[in-house]
């Protein structure tokens, strides 16, 4: 079975590290702390950015949040790392037997089920702010 990409606790990471730190947070900054190659923070740096959470200062480095931790959940940082394929969190396998009555009908069953399983992560994650987060990393 396939996880879910790291990529998403890799943002929740790198936000929360923006959220709590008094320093410039730099790529190499932020890599240390999730010990990872900065290549990957970048290219997360870069989905965040996208989904207008973060700002990136170019040249001397240096990242900030661009909407109140308050205001981000971890649906919105879900969403921004593009963690699942078409929407879709869960797939189903290519070509059951159609001959078979549990081939023919499976997608068909399953379907609802797995659909309300996400909407209710789904759910749980809106219900989780940055800030929620954050506030459990003050020393």
């Amino acid at each position: 079975m396939k996880q879910i990409s790291s990529r998403f606790s890799i943002a929740v990471h790198i936000l929360s590290l923006i959220a709590v730190s008094s320093k410039d947070c730099t790529g190499d900054y932020i890599a240390g702390s999730v010990n990872t190659n900065p290549v990957i923070i970048r290219r997360i740096m870069g989905m965040l950015k996208k989904a207008g959470l973060v700002d990136v200062r170019p040249g001397v480095g240096g990242a900030s949040l661009l909407k109140d931790r308050d205001k981000i959940t971890l649906l919105d940082v879900y969403r921004a790392v593009e963690v699942i394929e078409d929407g879709q969190l869960f797939n189903f396998h290519d070509d059951p037997n159609p001959q078979c009555p549990v081939g023919r009908n499976i997608e068909a069953a399953l379907r609802t089920e797995m659909e309300e399983a996400q909407a209710a992560m789904e759910q749980r994650l809106a219900q989780v702010s940055l800030s929620q987060l954050a506030d459990q990393f003050v020393e």
